[in-house]
This record gives structure tokens, sequence and C-alpha cells, in this order.
């Protein structure tokens, strides 16, 4: 079957009442917990994670989706009204948004993020339908060799994206990898790095760590910052609308932003913060007057909010495709999908493809129940900006708790927790990236059993890695992943200097 013919019978999945709950649910909570600043898609599906286990394989993923692309949604509000980011791929929102709200503009911003939010989410979701297969008959040719290069190029890739902290990217992403080695060696049955731990000789569950990481590990940074109070905003508003010259300002750039957003997002590790800049940056260079931007452009709200709408749904075809997280939330709904008994990749769209096109027809339903909440529902939601920390704060701890029992149902659960926790504490303290790290510890023990296995097919021979035309394209890749970066940085610096000269 084509894709249009898989995509029809997803909706009829995706269309039953239950299913259209789940997304409703998923979308709600994911505007929640993106309008809360330091919280962010990740975190709050590593919160929701063990409550969805009862859901089936599809309900779950389903309100994962949710959760993930109605925290990008989210995200723009506290940006515009408080000038505070709920996570990363909301900051270009503040650099216009806030300064609209500024000049009593509140409604237009709220509206033409929550409308450039839609139509970018929309128009990826469209890219991914028509994508996802091809990709996925493609990654059948893949064998040990080649996911193992691809394992080590998504690595490289999101190590590398770490702007200005590339070797602290690198160490995160080695920690992982050694946190991924813990336990009985799956091929020689070897005990290795437990320490004589009973408990560890199973290995490390990756869900305790991206729990203790992104939720317990939030919270304790956000700790010394639990009494203060909380901004002022603004709940009482006009029409939630925009006027024919906003709307005619922002169309083209929603409609340039959304494919560089998506394309941007199916790279492995850029994720939507550098796609949102990125759009940011393109409109201002194609606008005619760039000195608007910064001061409450309208186009300054449209370009970014559409680009992280489609970069987290561009970030979900490696996930599905080839295996591979595109983000570190969509590593985390790959721990997800492991913990259902489900292998992303190419044998998913094979076995159980009625899964994955639900999933994509979930997409379309959930952006227009996210718009109808985020345009009519505006004024209601941002309230929950005003819960004090010292509420909010203990009620994710609590969380954290309660899904790390469910998920090993073990107290040597919690010990995990609070000793990754603080390590993530710390991490970022130091400012160490934690996507390599989580990415790593996921993707680690596949990573090894396929280089295992590559070198016992080819008799301990290392000449397998360039024994295709797809080995060489990833190890070109991983090349230009870790030199790239180096080489554009030296460019940029010669190309100053040659200025300053002249």
């Amino acid at each position: 079957m084509n894709s249009f013919q898989l995509l029809l019978q997803g909706f009829g999945v995706a269309m039953q009442p239950m299913n259209i709950l789940f997304v409703t649910i998923g979308g709600v909570l994911g505007t929640i917990v993106g309008m809360l600043p330091g919280l962010g898609p990740a975190t709050g599906v590593a919160i929701l994670l063990p409550l969805t286990f009862s859901l089936g394989p599809i309900g779950a993923l389903i309100m994962m989706c949710g959760v993930y692309y109605g925290a990008m949604y989210g995200g723009s509000r506290a940006s515009i009204l408080i000038n505070t980011p709920g996570d990363g791929a909301a900051i270009a929102a503040t650099f216009d948004g806030y300064p609209l709200s500024l000049q009593g503009k509140a409604e237009s911003a709220l509206a033409i993020s929550a409308i450039a939010s839609f139509i970018g989410g929309s128009i990826a979701t469209v890219f991914i339908a028509l994508l996802a297969l091809p990709v996925a008959r493609f990654a059948i040719r893949f064998g040990s060799a080649e996911y193992f290069l691809l394992y080590v190029f998504a690595l490289s890739a999101t190590a590398s994206m770490s702007d200005g902290k590339r070797l602290k990217g690198f160490l995160s992403m080695i920690i992982g990898l050694m946190v991924s080695t813990v336990g009985i060696d799956p091929q020689s049955g070897v005990n290795r790095f437990s320490f004589g731990i009973l408990e560890l000789q199973g290995g490390i569950d990756f869900l305790i760590v991206i729990i203790a990481v992104f939720a317990f590990g939030e919270v304790l940074k956000s700790f010394r910052n639990i009494t203060d109070g909380t901004k002022k905003i603004q709940t009482k508003f006009g029409k939630i609308w925009i006027t024919k010259e906003e709307w005619k300002l922002s169309i083209w750039p929603i409609l340039r932003s959304t494919p560089l957003g998506f394309f941007v997002g199916v790279l492995p590790g850029a994720g939507a913060t550098i796609a949102s800049l990125m759009a940011y940056s393109n409109e201002k260079r194609f606008s005619k007057h760039p000195e608007k931007f910064g001061h409450g452009a309208i186009e300054g709200v449209a370009a970014p909010e559409a680009a992280n709408n489609a970069a987290s749904v561009g970030a979900l075809i490696p996930m599905l495709a080839l295996g591979v997280p595109g983000s570190g939330t969509t590593a985390v709904m790959m721990g997800a999908m492991l913990m259902l008994g489900l292998q992303p990749g190419p044998a998913l769209f094979q076995q159980q493809s009625n899964i994955v096109w639900a999933i994509i027809a979930s997409m379309f339903i959930g952006n227009i129940i996210l718009a109808v909440i985020n345009i009519p529902l505006a004024g209601v939601l941002v309230r929950i900006l005003a819960v004090p920390p010292r509420v909010l704060y203990p009620i994710v701890l609590g969380l954290t708790f309660v899904g790390t029992y469910a998920i090993a149902s073990s107290v040597a659960s919690f010990y995990l927790l609070l000793v990754f926790g603080i390590f993530g504490y710390f991490m970022s303290k130091a400012k160490f990236p934690m996507s390599p790290f989580v990415l790593a510890v996921i993707v680690g023990t596949s990573m090894e059993q396929y280089f295992r296995r590559a070198y016992k097919i080819s008799n301990g021979s290392l000449k397998i890695f360039v024994s295709s035309p797809i080995c060489i394209i990833l190890l070109i890749l991983i090349l230009g992943s870790i030199f790239l970066p180096i080489i554009q940085k030296n460019f940029k610096k010669w190309k100053m200097q040659r200025q300053a000269q002249v």
C-alpha cells in the first residue's frame, strides 16, 4: 500500500474516541508543561512516561506525541508575557513577543504564535507522511555495520551541536556510553561494572536515568528559586486574533520557516532550538525592515514558532524510520517504545505499520485540537504561569518518585534516581549538555552489539565498516559532524580579521 492508503487506515485508528481523548489530554498537558519555565517537552514526557504504560502502545505514543508538540505551542506563552522562555525552543519568541506585549499587543503575539505553530506543525505532518515510508524502505538496506555507524553519527552530531561547549558534549556522550555498559553483557554473560551490587547486574534502566536528569535534576536546579514570587502576568485580554496587515506580514515567514524547521529537526542533535533561531535569523535577513526586529516585529514571532513546531515533527522521522532519536524528547519517547515492546526502525513499518500511521494521523488531529485550545482558551491557560514554584516543584518531585517506582517496582530504583538526579544537577551547573548523555545511555547497548556482530561477521576485519556506499557516506558524515563546526568557527574568525584589516 502507498502512504495515502496507510494514512487513511491510520485515521481510522486515530479517530477512535479514546485516542482523540488521549491526544487532547497530551496536548493540554504539553501546553501547560511548555509554559512553565525550566520544564520543557523532554521533562514533560519523562514525568508522564510511567502513567502511559497502561494505555497500550498506540494510546501511550499518541499521548506522548501530544505532550511533545503541545509543549512547542505552550513554550512561547511565558516568552511573550513574562520574557521567560518555557524551554530552549521558545527563546526566539522572547525577542519580539515580549516587546509586542509591552506595546499592548499581547493578543496579536499569542494569536500568531498559535497560528504559526498550527500551520508549521500541519505542513510538517504532511512531510512526515510523505517521507516516512521511503526513509524506512531505504533503511531496510542497513546491516550491523551501517547501524553502528548511524548511531556513531547520531551521537557525534548531537555532541557537536553543543555550540560553544563541544568538548563537554563529547565528554557527556562518553559518560553516557559508560553508564550503558553497566550490568551483565548480553553476549558473553560477563558481569561488568556492577561492583558486587546485585541490583546493578541487570543494568541501569535508561528510563530511570531520563526521569532523574530531566525531571528530578530540573527540580534541584530550581530549588534555590523555590521561594521566589512569580512575575505579574496579564490575565485579561481582548479578542485574541490578528489583523489582516499582521497576517500579510506573517504568512510568508511561516511558509519559509516551516520546511527549514522540518529539515533541521530531521538532523540528529540539531533540534527545535537551533531551528527557531535559524528561522528568526533568516527572516531578519530577508526583511525589508530588519531594524524592527527586536522591537515588536510580528514576523519575528511567526517564523520561529512555525520552525520549532516543524522541527519537533521532523525529529520523529529518524526515530520511527531509523531507530535514531532526532532530539532529547524523541530519545525519551524511543525509550518508552522499547519499554512497550516496540523496536523503532524499518521493521516497525513492516510489522506494526498500524501503530506508525495512527501516530502520524493523530498529529493532524492534535494540531487542530491545539489550535482550538491555544487561541480561545489562551486567557485561561496563562493563569497557570501564576502557580508559585513552592507549589509546582514538590508536585513534580512527587511524580518522579511515583513514576520511578512504577517502572522498576524496587526501592533500589529510588537510589538510582537520587544519584542520577544529583549527577544531572551538577552536569547542568557545569554547563554540560544533557542530550548527548541521554542519547548515549539509550543507544549505547545496541551500538555495542551492532559493532560486535559486524566484527564477527567480518572475522575480525574492520574493512566491513567501509564495505558499502552507505558506510562510506556515514563515515563522511561522522567526520563532517566533528570537524565542520571547527572549520566554520575558524573561517568566521578569519573573515572577521580580514574585515578588521580592511
